[in-house]
């Protein structure tokens, strides 16, 4: 069993908490609550700009010019989706400049970048950390490819994640850590498992984030 099967075979437990997650579900049937896709939105579109960042850094990390060129690519894809699909769902959403340029990430949100910029101090640390994000929304991608939601954004979404493009670049990035684990010692790949298996929660974390509207404000009964 490779490296990266082995993780993914630990994680399924979360993975299959995601696939059946009530925010996935909804979307794939089309019935979501457009504030919650909105909240989820907003939420994401901050991700992805750290998770860009994280892709950079890797490029750092690269001990050759050729990964370093790929990691760097990465970044770019990133930065490219998250600015034209984010600005189409930002127009159909009706997010105004002033509202973005006020957004406070919610706290998963916040600590999902933290985690993932944190990791360290390899390459494979920090593909671990970030390959989650691949993995996950590619598998949830494969599941509601066929769906028909009918809802204009909803069907622009599982387009996106279930495309050939965004297959290639996961399985790139899987095997790159399954090369990357090869050459590692014991201790960095269960490193790795961790780091991955965290990322994995957390994203999970990031579906019931937008499924309840997660923000900073405490529930009234602890307030009080």
């Amino acid at each position: 069993m490779t490296f990266t099967a082995h993780i993914r075979q630990e994680a399924n437990a979360l993975f299959e908490a995601s696939f059946h997650h009530p925010f996935v579900r909804a979307l794939g049937d089309g019935t979501l609550d457009e504030a919650k896709f909105r909240h989820y939105v907003m939420q994401d579109s901050y991700y992805l700009n750290q998770f860009s960042k994280v892709q950079a850094k890797g490029a750092t990390l690269a001990p050759t010019m050729e990964l370093a060129s790929r990691f760097l690519t990465h970044a770019l894809h990133t930065i490219e989706a998250e600015h034209e699909l984010h600005r189409e769902f930002f127009t159909m959403l009706e997010v105004s400049d002033m509202e973005w340029a006020t957004f406070e990430p919610a706290p998963t949100a916040y600590a999902y970048t933290l985690h993932m910029q944190q990791a360290g101090p390899t390459l494979g640390d920090v593909l671990a950390a970030i390959l989650p994000c691949y993995w996950v929304y590619y598998e949830i991608g494969e599941r509601l490819k066929d769906a028909e939601p009918d809802h204009p954004i909803y069907s622009v979404w599982i387009a996106t994640y279930g495309s050939e493009w965004f297959r290639e670049l996961v399985e790139e990035q899987i095997e790159r850590l399954d090369e990357l684990a090869g050459q590692a010692t014991e201790s960095e790949r269960i490193r790795y498992q961790q780091l991955f298996l965290k990322s994995c929660y957390y994203e999970l974390a990031f579906w019931e984030m937008a499924w309840t509207l997660e923000s900073w404000e405490l529930p009234l009964e602890v307030g009080q």
